[in-house]
């Protein structure tokens, strides 16, 4: 750390050379001399340098006005977080913001970069023997020994989430660690199985004490292929292993080419096809494997040795190289206050992003946040604002929001706003939302979340607003989820769903729709879900036993179930019980207080269920529903739905068959519910065209428009991004 006699004079200089309270202005660039003093002739070579700078002139109170630090492009390497605590804060009247020079050209980097004249051709005939023929002559081997001189650990023998590192990148895009079947294989690079050996499940008859607890499952796979696999070097399969919203890696323990075994080395929590909601067919891929180094872009890492093997996609005379291996978040800032970071790119680490935590007015604005092991960023504390930011490429989900107070219902007010996140769940495949939203009172506005396996955006607690949002290709691998998911729950009250735009959902198939638009579950309730639009949406929205949900003003297209409830909480024992996982809907209520202020005052309905036929799915308003061409039911309810509908709040929605097509449903015997069939001849005029086009408007003067006279336009050309 520079002596404060030389840092302050600088800051001092350009405060005053202003006025008291004038701006004062940093400069680092990653190429210049050392012994810099941070002007703009001779600028700091590290942020860690502007950091002090700024630190010590504030302490010795020199400055008061707004600081910016102007970083130059180029590449500043991290081998730990750059790091901002309480001494870094600003404050209103004298913000510090972190500016790159150029949107994107100051790229704070957590990897290490490779040279790719260290890639040589394979010599070794022991690894050769084990390389597929055809491919042994691309295969290249890089000597990590100087690069990395500390021991490099192995897998854990099971996990969730990324896999320790470290992980290569080349040209901005993540390799794949050497596997089977491959990415574009069939199946979608799975394998499958339908047989369980043993599931791994508690046996309290066994003979074998082991059996009677929680054990490693085995199951049978038919193709030969496990036979070629080193198994003493390890090899570990990711799989779906009986649910598909549960995934998890576990290193393989043998394999029995005469009973055609697998046996896993560990147990999975809900055992081997353990019972599942969906597919009966389990699957799984194997990874890390040299045996399996047969694809343009795979790479294997031979630990002990510290020697990469890679098949480049392409030359590799003038790639971009990195091996990320920074655990830490990249940016890391605790207790902040009044502090922006503008412009930057942060990427190539094997962890988290960005990190901030217990602060207030952070903004992180116009940042790139790839190519990460974790997640993009987490945010906690309050007033802190996410904006005009990429993330993509990560191991996890994208970027979460928390704070506020829920007992109070106090709200925290951070703001995600015109983010364009996509191809995250890279490692975790389920849970790893595009958004994650907890606490009281967030703003999640005008993002695009896309390409991801599971969830786009996973919330619970109070009076969040998640408006015009564009959403699609999300659950394109997973079941019993949703775009928008929460659930078990009857205090995550009062948030609102608005003008969201979401299509396109995968997941899946022909005879079990089990992925939704917006998914309730569990008994969730008190949301509104209000002038959205589905488009291919799959069951677009599910309300899983709760109360108090307002669906309002939706326009649903194209969608194999428009509108799904049920009444679990009357059908299943453990709704209440303390004892099941997730579940004492009551104990979870009595925790926020919920019969005293601000609670009953807020949610009057809550206050009062116990004397309200708590298990019953009521104070459900549906209203104002616009469904076209639903193929299986416009509304999917349950046997005891359908017994109490004289008790919903169904009005004014109206269901469209648009040219009488035999594929496609109508909304019959459901109160509330209005049908309008047309034919080839005489199409029903639904008062928009071509969804591709995005021209959702009910047309005036249009047959619907004057049966749902009521239904409010929507704000189309405000859905997803917005032009900077």
């Amino acid at each position: 750390m520079r002596p404060l006699s030389v840092i302050v004079p600088l800051l001092l200089m350009v405060a005053c050379s202003r006025g008291l309270g004038a701006e004062a202005h940093v400069y680092v660039a990653s190429g210049a001399n050392t012994g810099g003093n941070g002007s703009r002739a001779q600028p700091f070579v590290t942020l860690h340098e502007a950091r002090e700078a700024i630190a010590a002139a504030r302490k010795a109170d020199r400055v008061t006005g707004k600081v910016t630090v102007h970083v130059a492009n180029g590449v500043y390497p991290l081998d730990t977080s750059f790091a901002l605590g309480s001494d870094d804060s600003g404050t209103a009247e004298s913000p510090i913001e972190y500016r790159s020079v150029e949107p994107g050209g100051a790229h704070l980097r957590g990897g290490i970069t490779l040279q790719p004249s260290g890639f040589q051709a394979v010599s070794d005939a022991a690894v050769l023997e084990r390389l597929d023929p055809a491919v042994r002559r691309h295969v290249r081997v890089y000597d990590l020994s100087e690069a990395m001189p500390e021991s490099i650990p192995d897998f854990k023998v099971a996990f969730r989430g990324k896999p320790r590192g470290p992980w290569l990148y080349v040209d901005g895009q993540p390799m794949t660690l050497a596997r089977w079947p491959n990415r574009d294989a069939a199946e979608g690079g799975w394998a499958g199985f339908t047989k369980a050996l043993d599931t791994g499940l508690p046996d309290p008859g066994s003979d074998d004490p082991a059996k009677r607890k929680a054990h490693p499952g085995s199951f049978e796979f038919k193709d030969p292929r496990p036979a070629r696999w080193n198994l003493d070097k390890g090899v570990w399969l990711q799989g779906y292993w009986t649910h598909d919203w549960s995934d998890e890696v576990i290193r393989v323990a043998s394999y029995d080419a005469d009973r055609h075994a697998i046996t896993l080395a560990a147990p999975h929590n809900y055992g081997i096809m353990g019972g599942t909601w969906g597919a009966a067919k389990r699957r799984f891929f194997a990874l890390n494997s040299l045996d399996e180094l047969d694809a343009a872009g795979e790479w294997y890492l031979d630990r002990s040795g510290k020697r990469l093997y890679f098949y480049p996609p392409a030359a590799l005379d003038n790639a971009s190289i990195v091996l990320a291996t920074v655990t830490d978040p990249l940016l890391k800032l605790s207790s902040v206050q009044h502090v922006t970071f503008s412009g930057f790119a942060i990427e190539y680490g094997h962890g988290n992003g960005v990190q901030v935590k217990e602060s207030q007015h952070v903004q992180i604005v116009d940042c790139v946040v790839a190519n990460l092991g974790g997640s993009g960023m987490s945010v906690n504390g309050s007033q802190n604002r996410i904006q005009g930011c990429e993330l993509y490429n990560l191991g996890t989900s994208g970027l979460s929001l928390s704070g506020g107070d829920r007992k109070s219902l106090t709200p925290a007010n951070n703001q995600a706003i015109n983010n364009h996140i996509h191809h995250y769940g890279f490692f975790q495949r389920t849970y790893a939302p595009g958004i994650g939203v907890s606490g009281c009172g967030q703003v999640v506005r005008n993002n695009c979340i896309h390409d991801a396996p599971h969830n786009a955006i996973l919330y619970g607690g109070n009076e969040h607003l998640f408006e015009r949002n564009e959403i699609y290709r999300v659950v394109m691998e997973t079941g019993d989820s949703g775009a928008f998911y929460t659930g078990r729950d009857w205090t995550s009250q009062g948030n609102v769903l608005r003008h969201n735009y979401i299509h396109d959902l995968g997941g899946g198939d022909a005879s079990h729709v089990n992925t939704m638009g917006v998914y309730l579950d569990d008994c969730d309730s008190g949301d509104t879900i209000e002038g959205n639009v589905f488009y291919r949406a799959g069951r677009a929205i599910m309300i899983g036993g709760g109360r108090d949900n307002r669906v309002l003003n939706n326009l649903v297209i194209d969608c194999p179930i428009g509108l799904h409830m049920d009444a679990r909480g009357m059908t299943w024992k453990q709704w209440n019980n303390p004892e099941s996982a997730g579940w004492n809907l009551e104990g979870k209520a009595e925790a926020m207080l919920y019969r005293q202020p601000p609670w009953s005052e807020r949610y009057p309905n809550l206050a009062g269920i116990m004397n309200d036929s708590p298990r019953e799915p009521l104070h459900n308003p549906i209203r104002r529903n616009l469904f076209v061409d639903c193929t299986k039911q416009v509304c999917s309810f349950d046997g005891n739905v359908k017994k109490m509908l004289d008790k919903l709040p169904l009005a004014d929605n109206v269901a469209v068959n648009t040219r009488g097509r035999a594929d496609v449903v109508v909304a019959k015997d459901i109160p509330g519910f209005t049908t309008i069939t047309g034919s080839d001849e005489k199409p029903v005029d639904i008062g928009f065209d071509a969804a591709a086009k995005r021209q959702y408007q009910l047309r005036e003067g249009s047959r619907l428009q004057q049966q749902l006279p009521g239904f409010e336009a929507m704000p189309l050309d405000q859905i997803g991004l917005l032009r900077k």
